[in-house]
Formats: C-alpha cells, sequence, structure tokens
C-alpha cells in the first residue's frame, strides 16, 4: 500500500471541515431532534476508530475499507463520510499510535534512572499496547540491497511485508532523520526520545554499540504478533521480546 502524505493534509482537512459543516447544518433544527445525531455520529465514529485499529493491526494498513465498515457494523458510506480517503484513515490511526509510543517512551525516560531498565520498560510497555502493529511505514525505514547498474540502491518496502529477495539491513543511523523526510512532527518526536533512550543505554554500555533507533522500533514492531487467541498473544509477544532485548544487550 503506497500512502500519499500529499493528499492527507487536504482530505484531513475536508473530513474535519465535513464533520463541522454536517453538525453547523444538524444545529438547524430544534435541540431534541439534533442531539440524538451528533450522539449517534461520535458513537459511530469511535467504532470505526476501533474497528480500524483492529483490521490495520490485523491486516496491515492495506487492509480495504469494507473490512472496517465490516467491523464497525457500519456501513462503509458511513466510514467515506468521516473519512474521505482511506488515507485519511490511515493517518489518523498512524498519528494516534505514534503519539502513544511517545508518550510510553518519555514515561520511561522519567520514570527509570537506569538506562537499560529504562529502555527495556519502554519496549515492554509498546509491545503490550499491541501499537508496534500500527507503527507508520516512515518510521520503519529497512533497506535491502539490490544491484542496478553494478551499484548498491536501498529501497524501503511496505510495512509488514517481506522483499523477495536480499538481507535485510536498516537504513545507517546517519540517514535516520526520517521524520525530515516525511515532513510528519509526531515521526519526529517519536525519533526524538527514542533517540534518548538509545544514547543513553549505549553510553552506560549496556546496549550494543550498533543498536540504532531503526532497530529499537522494529523490535516494537516485530515483537507485537497478531494471533486469534489474546492469551497466545501475550506469551508470544512476551517471549519473543525477552529473546529480542537479549539481542540488543551489550556483552563483555
Amino acid at each position: 500500500m503506497h500512502i500519499q502524505d500529499t493528499h492527507w493534509a487536504t482530505a484531513s482537512a475536508l473530513a474535519t471541515g465535513g464533520g463541522a459543516m454536517g453538525a453547523a447544518a444538524g444545529g438547524r433544527g430544534d435541540g431534541p431532534r439534533t442531539t440524538p445525531l451528533r450522539v449517534d455520529a461520535q458513537r459511530n465514529l469511535e467504532h470505526v476508530l476501533r474497528a480500524a485499529r483492529e483490521v490495520f493491526g490485523e491486516l496491515g494498513y492495506g487492509a480495504p475499507m469494507e473490512d472496517v465498515a465490516r467491523r464497525a457494523r457500519v456501513g462503509v458510506g458511513t466510514v467515506y463520510r468521516r473519512f474521505p480517503s482511506k488515507d485519511v484513515l490511515v493517518r489518523r490511526i498512524a498519528e494516534e499510535e505514534t503519539s502513544r509510543l511517545t508518550d510510553q517512551a518519555r514515561a520511561a525516560l522519567g520514570q527509570e534512572d537506569e538506562p537499560w531498565s529504562a529502555l527495556s520498560r519502554f519496549l515492554r510497555t509498546s509491545v503490550a499496547s499491541g501499537a508496534g502493529r500500527l507503527l507508520p511505514p516512515q518510521v520503519l525505514r529497512v533497506g535491502v540491497p539490490e544491484e542496478v547498474g553494478g551499484a548498491e540502491e536501498l529501497r524501503v518496502p511496505q510495512q509488514r511485508t517481506q522483499p523477495a529477495a536480499g538481507e535485510l539491513r536498516l537504513v545507517p543511523e546517519e540517514r535516520e532523520p526520517l521524520a525530515a523526510d516525511a515532513d510528519d512532527a509526531g515521526a519526529a518526536a517519536l525519533l526524538e526520545v527514542v533517540g534518548r533512550l538509545v544514547e543513553r543505554a549505549r553510553a552506560a554500555g549496556e546496549l550494543r554499540p550498533d543498536v540504532s533507533v531503526s532497530d529499537v522500533l522494529l523490535v516494537i514492531a516485530t515483537a507485537a504478533p497478531s494471533l486469534p487467541d489474546p492469551a497466545q498473544q501475550a506469551a508470544a509477544s512476551s517471549r519473543l521480546l525477552d529473546i529480542l532485548l537479549e539481542g540488543l544487550r551489550s556483552r563483555p
């Protein structure tokens, strides 16, 4: 799925404006008649957002809007009335999950004195919340070496997809002002605060020196599998994260 950032801002404005105009139009009638409509609209919005998190978390951002509508138990037209394009809905979910991860990282920084404890707390909290399954693609930059005319070229695969061939490797940190490329303030805030967690743990000698911010975010995405049984999902996430944390730690 190719997310068209250039269209999201306009579409988001349309969604917000459309909701405002709809509320204003509804307000022309009698008060008792319009209040239930506003309540219903808010309830439908909450159902759509909850369904979108579940569907995109399970199937990735390539899942169709019809699946979101079906999970929310509303017509697809209801979804499109609030979100004029799929890109608007995807951006809304991605921004909310990015903000949640940023808050979790700040909490870990503020409440844990030990650098490794802060980093591991952030990872465990984030994986348990399931936010890793909804990370926006621009913060999951994974490069795949590819021979093009004798020169190596870096590609960025879509979220939650596997390349056909080639060894996965992360884009080096000097290429990591990802939010500047994506023009996304939310991603910039996330990368900045996770970067502080990484630098603290690295300076304390507790994190492998080659571990980057991208590595940490990839761990969050990897350690959040989507399984049908909640208990199995929690157990699998915890076990996988334990293994990944051991791989991140510096050894004498």
